[in-house]
């Protein structure tokens, strides 16, 4: 891999990805992530919605562990093992059958109608066009995510890079 190799030459066109604003709904940004995934030629990995303020600035993202985690009528506790954020505890089986109980309840309808704004996942980081692979690298390592912005002049979204593009790039030139 060439350390001169940029984020811009990597980067994946930002309106690839599903976005929405951060005013919208849990219900439309379901509604959104499964016709993102229904759309095989779209489909993007790893699945998530890139969510938008009115000035179109990239607020943060939603996974669908995100929307799940959004909709659940009981709050899902979690722990950190080893650094590892969000390492779910034993499964209690009277928590569990509450859960899914109410996943599938009138509740999760009514949940349905929280604002994204609320569980939406702030940006960690991000790069600019003219950063290299390698930093985008070790950002993405360092801060265990698998996307990264690229924001032009530090205000401008126009991509994003994956860890499965870096992945790629580092097998190229270790498999040559």
């Amino acid at each position: 891999m060439s350390a001169l190799k940029t984020a811009r030459e990597l980067m994946i066109d930002v309106f690839a990805y599903p976005h929405i604003p951060y005013w919208s709904t849990l219900r439309q940004a379901v509604g959104i992530m499964k016709k993102a995934i229904l759309d095989v030629e779209k489909c993007m990995y790893p699945m998530m919605i890139l969510v938008f303020d009115e000035k179109y600035n990239l607020v943060g993202t939603l996974t669908m562990k995100d929307i799940l985690w959004g909709l659940a009528p009981v709050p899902i506790k979690t722990k950190t093992i080893a650094g590892v954020e969000d390492v779910p505890p034993a499964v209690d089986e009277n928590a569990l059958a509450g859960l899914e109980a109410g996943l599938f309840s009138p509740e999760s309808k009514q949940l349905a109608k929280k604002l994204i704004s609320e569980i939406v996942v702030p940006i960690k980081a991000s790069v600019s066009p003219d950063d290299s692979v390698v930093k985008a690298a070790f950002l993405m390592q360092r801060l265990n995510i698998q996307v990264l912005p690229v924001i032009e002049n530090n205000k401008k979204l126009v991509g994003i890079v994956r860890m499965v593009e870096v992945f790629r790039e580092v097998s190229d030139t270790i498999l040559e």
